[in-house]
């Protein structure tokens, strides 16, 4: 197994490059471990996955620090694959970042998104709010501040191209670029003029969210300064649809869907491994 310091290596040299990778979206450790065998040179861990895997719940902001930090930890300690974590707002004000930062770098992950959105919803609010830009650079200082490892990377994570337009979406960029961040995060990008735009005020590497499938070019994108590009969060729902549809043939005696057999599944339990400890730890010497 790799250790943190060199998962949070293999990010910075993405982030380092010239070229934009598609991040897996993993929620636990199988899913990291299918996504590790299959070539993706990171995972990232939604907000709203992991709602949805420990809570059985939506995106509302329901879900715990400590609950988000020890999915975090078991996807970790599963695979080698560098792991970013959407961190959402740090759970708080600027010492809840703190002690954000602090939990997501014991457990592991290679990097994490803080944002500026004001959450969770407020009452009476039916719209994406920001809190200030004095608040937002505020909160970016403060998880600079509190990781003890350099090597971590930490994203400043702005939704201000939705309320704002492209104008507030860049001064956002512009101010949140000098306070030690790794690199920028924006949601909302719908056009190649917008990531031109960005591009234009980036210093530091762009990561995209809900980016259109017509704009998913790779080499555009990473022509652009954009070195990570989410995809979006099929894997969970397709999970989903598979089970699902095997249960339904369980219960109603149908023939049962596509399911992975004895030998993929001993794989990616790494049974072998288990098996070969047991003989070592569990037998008595002759």
């Amino acid at each position: 197994m790799k250790s943190s310091q060199e998962r949070r290596a293999a990010l910075r040299l993405v982030l380092a490059g010239d070229a934009c990778i598609h991040p897996a979206s993993v929620h636990d450790p199988i899913s990291a471990r299918i996504a590790a065998e299959i070539g993706f040179e990171a995972g990232m861990l939604a907000g709203s996955v992991a709602s949805l895997s420990v809570l059985g719940a939506p995106d509302f902001i329901l879900l715990t620090l400590s609950e988000f930090a020890e999915t975090a930890r078991r996807i970790g300690r599963g695979c080698d694959l560098p792991l970013i974590c959407d961190a959402d707002h740090g759970y708080g004000n600027a010492l809840n970042v703190m002690r954000t930062v602090e939990e997501l770098e014991t457990a592991g992950v290679a990097g994490m998104t803080i944002e500026d959105t004001i959450l969770p919803r407020p009452f009476g609010v039916d719209r994406i709010e920001l809190i200030s830009k004095a608040e937002g650079v505020a909160k970016m200082k403060a998880a600079v501040a509190a990781r003890m490892d350099p090597t971590l990377c930490i994203f400043a994570r702005t939704s201000a191209l939705g309320p704002g337009g492209m104008e507030e979406a860049l001064e956002r960029v512009r101010a949140y670029q000098p306070t030690g961040v790794d690199g920028v995060f924006v949601t909302g990008v719908k056009t190649r003029a917008d990531v031109e735009a960005l591009a234009q005020a980036a210093r530091l590497p762009l990561l995209l969210g809900g980016v259109p499938k017509d704009i998913l070019d790779r080499a555009f994108l990473g022509a652009h300064g954009v070195r990570v590009a989410l995809q979006g969060h099929q894997p969970f729902a397709a999970a989903v649809a598979a089970i699902s549809s095997a249960m339904r043939a369980l219960r109603d005696g149908s023939e049962m869907p596509q399911i992975a057999s004895t030998q993929t599944m001993d794989r990616l339990t790494r049974t072998a491994q288990w098996s070969a400890r047991t003989k070592t730890y569990l037998t008595p010497d002759d």
